[in-house]
């Protein structure tokens, strides 16, 4: 049964479901789409709401699947959540904050890796934390050894059970630690900050994490009364108060699903304005976009794409902040298979994110991947064990096919695919989208996308 686009346009979360889009691609994308608050901020500034003693207020929340977790998650131990006082806004009550019994925390989980976050809170609050196994997209080995052997440098008893990981503080306060990442990684620099905050003494942070969305987790918990400083060479030190009171904050915009309906832009040979993007976070982005035959302009409000003649052939090489995000090459590299040439990819984050790709040339792409990266060639990044490469050689034309949703990044990517394609392509897992883009259907439907949901 076919449902119409418009019928299936949900204002709530999630605005997806397991339900497959069937798309009728080789039409540009046209119109304007707004970007809401980051996910990979804001599901972190509704974490740090637990270190407060009073209420927090967060702005410009977008309506996704993993705010709707991270929300459940507040709620099972006990922080009120209520809707605030302009669209978008979320506020925290923490005041009854209370234990979960480990049934109901992986109960609202789900397939989310936050509940790592909710350690140092938590370890805080209660003097205990208990998190079940974590999920996420399945794009590499994405461990949490980093997370335990900070929190274990702060004083944390971790001990690891058969159904999750139980943390404790054995009665005392966390104290202040030195630690030092093996790898700026986002996720273990957050968990550091949370903890830090409220840890006695000094913390120091060597080879944090620098993104914005780092920096604007910071500048949250500078607004709770906490005491962070950026010194050079990625050092973050931190020193620990006793108490931190709430914060009002506006979220930072979503520069990776800015820089998604860009490449969907340049991809379909459309023009699409991205409300809300700013320049400031997205330098790296656009001048690769450049380099690869796109155009556009930088508004008060947002910025204008499309592109400029013909695509080009680039070389990108991912890398964390202020490098080419990872997040990035997925969406890019669809508008890369209708370049004239040969583009190559190189993965230095995640050791398993080029598999979006065999779906790709299942439609026509030209796309080799190699699974050990290339050794050949001037690198501006430093090789990893880990990485990967793709070399896409265009143009090729894209036809439809079946095809499934990987991951979120990913799956965009397929979905955009099956727009610039010719011919039905049917997109099964679309569900996944709703973790990271806020009514996904509803922008497609602005942009003149032509497409219906299968139930």
């Amino acid at each position: 049964m076919t449902t119409p686009v418009r019928d299936a346009l949900p204002d709530d979360v999630p605005a997806l479901t397991g339900d497959v889009l069937a798309i009728r691609g080789g039409r540009p994308l046209r119109g304007r789409v707004d970007v809401k608050g980051a996910k990979n901020l804001a599901t972190k500034a509704m974490v740090a709401s637990l270190l407060g003693e009073t209420t927090s207020v967060l702005r410009d929340v977008p309506a996704i699947s993993d705010v709707a977790v991270v929300r459940s998650l507040l709620e099972v131990h006990g922080v009120r959540v209520s809707e605030g006082d302009e669209p978008g806004s979320l506020v925290f009550d923490p005041s009854d904050v209370e234990s979960a019994h480990f049934e109901e925390i992986d109960a609202h989980a789900g397939a989310s890796r936050i509940p790592i976050l909710f350690c140092g809170p938590l370890l805080h609050r209660l003097g205990q934390a208990f998190i079940p196994d974590l999920g996420g997209c399945r794009i590499g080995d994405r461990p949490i050894d980093f997370h335990l052997d900070a929190l274990r440098k702060f004083g944390a008893i971790v001990e690891k059970l058969p159904s999750g990981i139980r943390l404790s503080t054995g009665g005392t306060r966390l104290h202040g630690a030195n630690i030092h990442l093996p790898y700026p990684s986002v996720g273990a620099t957050e968990q550091v900050l949370l903890t830090a905050v409220r840890a006695e003494g000094v913390t120091e942070l060597r080879n944090a994490a620098i993104e914005p969305e780092i920096m604007d987790l910071i500048a949250v918990l500078q607004k709770m009364g906490a005491i962070i400083s950026y010194e050079p060479n990625r050092v973050i030190l931190i020193e620990g108060v006793e108490k931190l009171r709430g914060y009002d904050h506006r979220s930072i915009f979503d520069r990776n699903e800015a820089a998604s309906w860009a490449s969907a832009a340049l991809a379909t040979d459309g023009e699409i304005f991205v409300g809300g993007a700013k320049q400031q976070e997205m330098l790296t982005f656009l001048n690769v976009f450049r380099k690869a035959g796109g155009w556009f302009d930088i508004q008060e409000d947002g910025i204008l794409f499309r592109r400029d003649g013909d695509i080009k052939p680039v070389v990108i090489e991912t890398d964390v902040h202020p490098g080419f995000m990872t997040d990035w090459q997925q969406p890019l590299v669809v508008a890369l298979t209708q370049a004239h040439g040969r583009s190559v990819v190189h993965e230095t984050v995640y050791e398993n994110r080029m598999g979006f790709t065999e779906a790709l040339v299942k439609m026509g792409a030209d796309i080799v991947v190699h699974p050990r990266g290339l050794q050949d060639g001037p690198r501006r990044v430093p090789r990893r064990d880990l990485e990967q490469a793709a070399v896409i050689t265009g143009p090729t034309p894209l036809h439809g096919a079946d095809i499934v949703v990987p991951d979120l990044r990913g799956g965009y990517s397929h979905v955009i695919a099956a727009l610039t394609a010719s011919g039905e392509s049917k997109v099964s897992g679309v569900d996944i989208l709703a973790r990271g883009y806020e009514k996904f259907l509803a922008k497609l439907d602005a942009l003149g996308a032509d497409f219906d949901v299968l139930r």
